[in-house]
């Protein structure tokens, strides 16, 4: 009569609290599960042939997103190259601004007679220093006694043609 719940001794029986009961149960619920052998599974041709077409497929797309990866970071150096080339060109073009009117500035006629007077000390002529000469009317240019000839220098078989010829 275990299964009763009927106690034939005078001493009370120990209750356990609820928690415990459920605790216990759960513990007793629980199966240990050995870890079996997998089995081999073997796959079709047909199988293979789509993972191998899969693995296929997905190496070509990281392939083909690694050189457009590659592609725009070099379209990216070439375009800050051309950034920085366009900067020199910005300043080099205010430069030869810059000499240019420096050029005009120093080709003006007061800026020159300026500088002749400050750096070199000339003065301007004055009338005291003007001297008046008289030529005569007489033509001074001599005809030319001499002829001036014009000896064209030619290369070997130009030379070697005139001698045969001019004998």
């Amino acid at each position: 009569m275990a299964g009763t719940r009927y106690q034939y001794t005078t001493s009370p029986r120990k209750l356990e609290p609820d928690i415990q009961r459920k605790r216990n149960k759960k513990q007793r619920k629980l199966k240990v599960v050995e870890d079996l052998p997998r089995q081999k599974v073997e796959l079709s041709k047909e199988q293979k042939k789509r993972q191998k077409n899969l693995t296929l497929v997905v190496v070509g797309i990281f392939i083909l997103l690694f050189t457009i990866s590659y592609r725009n970071s070099q379209i990216n150096e070439k375009f800050n190259e051309v950034q920085d080339l366009k900067e020199q060109l910005s300043s080099l073009e205010k430069e030869n601004q810059q000499l240019e009117v420096t050029i005009q500035n120093s080709l003006n006629l007061n800026n020159i007679e300026k500088q002749a007077k400050e750096k070199l000390g000339m003065q301007k002529l004055t009338n005291k220093q003007t001297v008046y000469v008289t030529l005569p009317k007489k033509d001074y240019i001599e005809p030319a006694t001499e002829e001036v000839i014009k000896k064209e220098e030619k290369n070997w078989f130009q030379q070697f043609v005139d001698k045969i010829f001019n004998r």
